[in-house]
């Protein structure tokens, strides 16, 4: 008999919607040509960002549908999904009082090697983007949605297309692997922790994370971020010396923060694959016009043996001298999202606001890195202690020494917080939060939030 691994439904799932895909996506002449995983990746992208879902952003009917239609695809290519029919439910509390409803979507197949198929690689994609809002134009109110073609429809209908070719070859896997559908990964990756803490009961047998982001722009390059780590860059080397069509880079600078973050948190051996940022990144422009899918196709033939190398292959190390945490790391704090009530800055607990109101409002770009041209991201460490104070503060990844100076000024001068709370007793708290500096024309200065 199979075993299954644990996970704690925290609601009971909804019933299954109508299947939104077949009024989504019609091949049309421009599509003879494509090879049938180009034409899932087609479809899978046009319906997961089509107009209908809104945006799916995190808690909205768009990002339930989305979770829908992943369980059904997932079902149809043989999988075992094990959450319900709309997702593994979780709860956000918001600002307001209110809790924000989001869900996961996990499958599983399991490895047929005895010694090692109670062990796991988790392989997963974010769902969730920005959803939909009003614009005022010539005095006229006009909805826009971000579509989030690339970001992430193009990650998830990736993972799909890679749960089709591991359940088809499912004799060569040793390990078991976990597919899971990210949701509320714009909410401070609440989906990726909510799976780490609270539902998924064998975290301790997870052996490594693949994390698929961003995956529809392979013509501005293709690269794997694993903060470092010799095991999973290693095995990206011994990959790429196979026929591959197509190869990534490995980058030491983390593209942006996305899901993999979570498990770094708990000392798992990560790696993100992607193709990086984009113009059209978190903006109504993000359509499927810009996803380059015979591309796509190249990838997933590269994701799709490094998963099967990583599921045979000797358990990568994590070692954290070499890999960043981005939240944990000072003795005696508690990281950020392990607070059962998070700090909250202004009456917020989102990070961005913090960045928003207090860094980017009061930040000033030193003239002379202006002069030399020089932007960046800065990573900040700090605690935020009992009585809500900012406390070393230190720079984790600097971009510039003139950069890395301004950004431990503006965050060393913060104003109060709300301290973050462990079972009703306040606490320590550690964070890590990306400042970037951007110039954006020569002499002209900004400042942004890249998710």
């Amino acid at each position: 008999m199979n075993r299954k691994p644990a996970l704690i439904l925290a609601v009971a799932a909804s019933l299954l919607m109508a299947r939104p895909a077949d009024a989504q996506f019609r091949a049309g002449y421009s599509d003879l040509g494509d090879s049938e995983t180009v034409t899932s990746l087609k479809r899978h992208v046009a319906t997961i960002s089509s107009a209908m879902m809104e945006g799916r952003k995190a808690g909205s009917e768009g990002e339930k549908m989305t979770a829908e239609y992943l369980t059904e695809v997932l079902k149809e290519y043989g999988v075992d999904v094990i959450s319900g029919a709309s997702g593994d439910p979780f709860g956000i509390r918001q600002e307001n009082g209110d809790t924000l409803t989001s869900r996961n979507v996990c499958a599983f197949i399991q490895g047929g090697d005895k010694t090692m198929r109670d062990r796991y690689i988790v392989i997963g994609a974010r769902m969730d983007n920005l959803g939909s809002g009003t614009m005022t134009v010539d005095g006229r109110k006009v909805e826009r949605i971000y579509f989030g073609a690339n970001g992430n429809a193009s990650g998830a209908a990736m993972l799909l297309e890679l749960a089709r070719m591991l359940q088809t070859n499912r004799v060569m896997l040793r390990r078991s692997v976990l597919l899971v559908g990210f949701g509320a990964s714009k909410e401070t990756f609440a989906g990726s922790w909510y799976f780490l803490n609270r539902s998924f009961s064998d975290v301790s047998n997870i052996e490594a994370m693949i994390n698929l982001d961003m995956l529809g722009t392979g013509t501005d390059g293709f690269y794997a971020y694993t903060s470092s780590n010799a095991d999973m860059n290693a095995m990206v080397e011994s990959i790429s010396g196979d026929l591959q069509p197509i190869r990534p880079s490995i980058v030491t600078q983390e593209p942006y923060p996305s899901d993999h973050v979570a498990f770094y948190d708990k000392g798992i051996p990560s790696i993100m694959f992607t193709t990086g940022r984009y113009a059209a990144h978190d903006t109504e422009r993000d359509t499927q016009s810009i996803i380059d899918f015979d591309t796509m196709e190249k990838e997933l033939e590269y994701i799709y043996s490094y998963s099967v190398a990583l599921a045979n292959g000797p358990k990568p190390i994590f070692n954290p001298s070499e890999t960043v945490k981005l939240t944990g790391g000072i003795s005696g704090a508690v990281p950020y999202y392990d607070c059962d009530v998070k700090p909250s800055f202004l009456g917020s607990d989102d990070p961005k606001v913090f960045l928003q109101k207090w860094v980017y409002s009061y930040m000033k770009y030193p003239q002379e890195a202006v002069n030399q041209g020089i932007q960046g991201r800065v990573l900040v460490d700090f605690i935020i202690d009992e009585e809500g104070k900012v406390r070393d503060v230190k720079v984790l990844k600097g971009a510039d020494p003139l950069l890395d100076e301004e950004a431990v000024r503006i965050v060393s001068g913060s104003p109060k917080w709300k301290p973050g709370k462990v079972l009703g007793k306040k606490v320590r708290s550690e964070i890590s939060l990306y400042i970037e500096f951007r110039l954006e024309k020569k002499g002209t200065k900004s400042f942004g939030i890249k998710k």
